[in-house]
């Protein structure tokens, strides 16, 4: 193998290992596998266009090219040209993925799912710095300035990631960079001779050993570099255990009772939640209660909107009390049930927040938990998350009348300038669609009830897991005028229409009550994934409000009394549920609207998705993708099929050998480059057998002698064009260190081309295509492992391929121009005479 390409494996190498670094941040890790195969496409690309020679430049662009089509072969096959040429639609499908991917970024807990946006950053940002480093170390050969991409690469995951095994990312990430330092400087040493590329076998092993010093040395100082680095900051307590210790990270900072969270959006993609094909549980749980349609699983308030997002504000956090203080703005006269509840998430179910009923009085839990008192909520410092916890939450269920709320009185000053502000940017048909909504409303209660019913019943929405998620005011006005979305989109809307109206809101972000069990516990499944909007009310307090049709449940505080409804009683459901596990999001969904705002269906009839069917991907599909990958795996394979094919060709007998082919006397070069030409041999009609016959014989003289160079060539034996046959054949015995038997054989049909080239008459030579069979048996048996692959799978002889094209596009470009040009001298040649 050259020192180039091994400096270009060693590149790849090291871009792959950099970005192992990445694979903490999304769950499943198998984007790491596309990423690779795309890689390796990509140096395979720059391994070529450096061996035609192109300018470094060219080459760079050549790659960038290909890295651009293998993206859009991925991401944007159905809006590109051919499947793979990007066009205006490929680039917007980018800009889309792009932008759903910077969204999912900020709304989702690590690990997050990997969706389409996010695998296109990771895996485009895995090609882009590969072509970076390829580039500087490869093309530029300046391996040194290829870390800095490395760790941009390195230092973007580590600042995401946490946990105990940030230094092995390191390791990782460390030890590509060394790989690909030495590689450059064992290739620049061998430069100076082969004592420092490494010994041949008939030099023994001291000289192989002395040899290989200054690379053994390199890999001993870089093993050194690394140990210190992980090691020597155990010793410094400033350095706060250095990569060894996973506790330097959290969104907490400080002891005790101090440190804030950071502004950090945690909502989860609730789209792609509800579209998941498996509704997997999340946690169950089991409480002391058997009214569990209001026991919504909160796990963050939103309340913050700059126009942009809706996210958690900035706050102070502090240790987890005992015994949490008596929520915001309840009064002692609102009804209240105090109930005990144990949750146990699921393994796999990694949040940063923790899962609770609202409000929360008492929590027993294990961990490194902050309690972050403005929002009751409580938060993992120091990586700490809940997969796989299990916790007792003691909270309450507030029972507020409808009266009680009309005559809440206004809220305060500091409660509306921190929960009424709206962004300069809201659209004002937000605004003057509250307004039309809630005319004729009396109080803020009655606003908020109106505001429900517009979303809920009266105002036309339809619920569409399918609709683009958006948090911004553009959606929110789109929003309003598609009437198309799912809770992300009703909460929003609601939360900022309330605050134009002057009443204190905010969104939550939670999970509905799930599914009930045989067993009596409750289930919460992905689908279970909701939104919704908390109004405060001066002596009640943050209240619920639903205003998503066919999701959770109605409060019965925002419920018309229904004793005189035309509608049936419906029966309860049997307390004797099935032992089958419920893969319904939630228990309210099969009900219509209107049912579900009189109280009209049942809150824990569960739906049945079992008719739900997948015949799979279409047959088109799977064609396109088992040709595509039939090609991927033929395409590295086709300078192996034209290698055995012109060998073949080449070794024909005499009586099958190729026509087509030019004869030419003008020296060893012109002979060789005639072999491959394009121009026909025909002898004259009444030419004698005899010539015929020896024009033949010298056409598979030639082509044998090609045969003979070009396998050399392949196992490193580069062909001199200067030479002629018999001093090229003694290079070939010289530097392949032949045998006396495979020697005779090269100067056997070195001798026979001279004959060619020079005779009157040639004679066909009988075996010569043994002989250059018994060449390559030789050559063969003395190489090493790595040059016969190559030999086989990549001979270097098949850029003969390149040359002959761009000798052909050489030949054409002279004939059009030479034509252009007896074109333009016609008129002024017809002037002449004309005068």
């Amino acid at each position: 193998m050259s020192g180039r390409a091994r400096l270009a494996l060693c590149a790849a190498a090291a871009t792959l290992m950099a970005s192992c670094a990445l694979l903490p941040l999304v769950d499943p890790a198998t984007w790491i596998l596309q990423a690779a195969l795309m890689l390796a496409v990509q140096t395979g690309a720059g391994a070529l266009t450096r061996r035609v020679p192109l300018a470094r430049p060219l080459t760079v662009a050549v790659q960038a090219l290909v890295t651009l089509m293998l993206l859009t072969l991925v991401f944007a096959r159905q809006q590109a040209i051919a499947g793979v040429v990007p066009g205006p639609e490929a680039f917007h499908r980018f800009s889309v993925l792009l932008q759903a991917g910077t969204d999912d970024v900020g709304r989702f807990a690590i690990p997050a799912p990997l969706s389409d946006g996010i695998r296109l950053m990771l895996v485009g940002g895995v090609l882009v710095i590969g072509l970076a480093v390829d580039a500087l170390a490869v093309t530029f050969r300046s391996a040194a300035p290829a870390g800095l991409p490395l760790l941009a690469l390195y230092s973007v995951a580590a600042g995401l990631s946490g946990g105990g095994a940030a230094w092995l990312w390191f390791l990782l990430a460390a030890a590509g960079y060394l790989m690909l330092l030495l590689a450059e400087g064992r290739d620049r040493l061998s430069q100076w001779g082969r004592v420092f590329g490494g010994a041949s076998r008939s030099q023994g092993p001291e000289s192989s050993a002395g040899a290989l010093a200054p690379v053994r040395t390199g890999r001993r100082i870089g093993a050194v570099a690394l140990g210190i680095a992980l090691v020597v900051p155990l010793g410094l307590p400033a350095l706060d255990g250095g990569l060894l210790d996973g506790a330097g990270t959290g969104v907490g900072s400080g002891t005790g009772g101090g440190g804030t969270i950071s502004a950090v959006n945690p909502l989860v993609s609730l789209r792609d939640s509800l579209n998941v094909n498996e509704d997997r549980q999340v946690m169950s749980y089991r409480t002391n209660t058997d009214d569990t349609q209001d026991m919504y699983l909160r796990i963050v308030s939103l309340d913050e909107f700059d126009g942009t997002a809706w996210k958690p504000a900035q706050r102070h956090i502090i240790d987890v009390p005992d015994t949490f203080p008596l929520p915001i703005g309840l009064g002692g006269d609102v009804r209240r049930t105090e109930i005990r509840t144990r949750i146990a998430a699921a393994d796999w179910y990694a949040q940063d927040w923790l899962p609770m009923p609202y409000p929360a009085s008492k929590v027993n839990i294990k961990g490194n938990w902050r309690y972050e008192p403005v929002g009751r909520t409580l938060v993992g410092d120091h990586g700490q998350n809940t997969r796989g916890a299990q916790y007792e939450v003691t909270s309450l269920i507030v029972q507020p009348t409808a009266e009680q709320l009309a005559n809440a009185p206004e809220p305060s000053d500091d409660m509306k300038r921190d929960y009424t502000h709206v962004p300069d940017s809201l659209p004002s048909v937000v605004a003057s669609t509250a307004r039309q909504v809630t005319e004729g409303a009396q109080n803020h209660y009655e606003q908020a009830v109106k505001l429900q019913d517009y979303f809920a019943v009266t105002g036309g929405f339809t619920y569409d897991t399918q609709v683009q998620a958006g948090s911004g005011s553009a959606a929110i006005a789109k929003f309003l005028k598609d009437k198309e979305g799912f809770c992300v989109h009703f909460s929003f809307a609601m939360a900022s229409m309330a605050r134009t109206l002057g009443i204190p809101a905010r969104v939550a972000v939670g999970f509905t009550p799930g599914s009930p069990q045989g067993d009596g516990s409750m289930s919460v499944g992905l689908r279970d994934a909701h939104a919704w909007p908390e109004l405060y009310f001066e002596g009640i307090g943050w209240t619920r409000f639903e205003p998503t049709p066919n999701r959770g449940s109605v409060p019965s505080y925002t419920q018309p009394d229904s004793s005189g409804s035309d509608l049936p009683d419906l029966p309860k459901p049997s307390t004797s549920a099935s032992t089958a596990p419920s893969v319904a999001p939630s228990a309210s969904e099969s009900c219509s609207a209107e049912q579900k705002k009189l109280e009209a269906c049942s809150g824990a009839l569960p739906q049945n998705t079992a008719g739900s069917g997948d015949d799979g991907p279409p047959w088109y599909k799977i064609m396109w993708w088992t040709l595509a990958g039939a090609a991927a795996l033929a395409l590295p394979l086709v300078p192996m099929l034209w290698r055995l094919r012109s060998r073949s060709m080449r070794l024909a007998s005499a009586q099958h050998a190729p026509t087509g082919q030019r004869l030419s006397r003008a020296g060893p070069r012109g002979a060789e480059e005639d072999v491959t030409g394009d121009v026909e041999v025909t002898a004259p009609a009444g030419a004698d057998a005899s010539r015929r016959a020896a024009e033949v014989a010298a056409r598979h003289t030639l082509a044998v002698w090609r045969e003979l160079t070009d396998t050399a060539w392949d196992y490193g034996i580069v062909p001199d064009d200067a030479l002629t046959p018999r001093k090229a054949a003694a290079r070939i015995v010289r530097i392949g260190q032949l045998e006396p038997g495979p020697a005779e054989s090269v100067h056997r049909v070195a001798g026979a081309v001279e004959r060619v080239l020079y005779a009157p008459q040639p004679r066909p030579e009988a075996g010569l295509a043994d002989d250059v069979r018994r060449l390559r048996v030789a050559l063969r048996s003395t190489a090493s492992r790595s040059t016969r692959l190559r030999a086989l799978v990549a001979p270097r002889s098949a850029i003969r391929v390149v040359w002959d094209l761009s000798e052909r596009w050489a030949a054409a470009k002279a004939r059009w121009a030479a034509r252009a040009a007896s074109l333009l001298r016609r008129p002024s040649t017809s002037g002449e005479q004309n005068g």
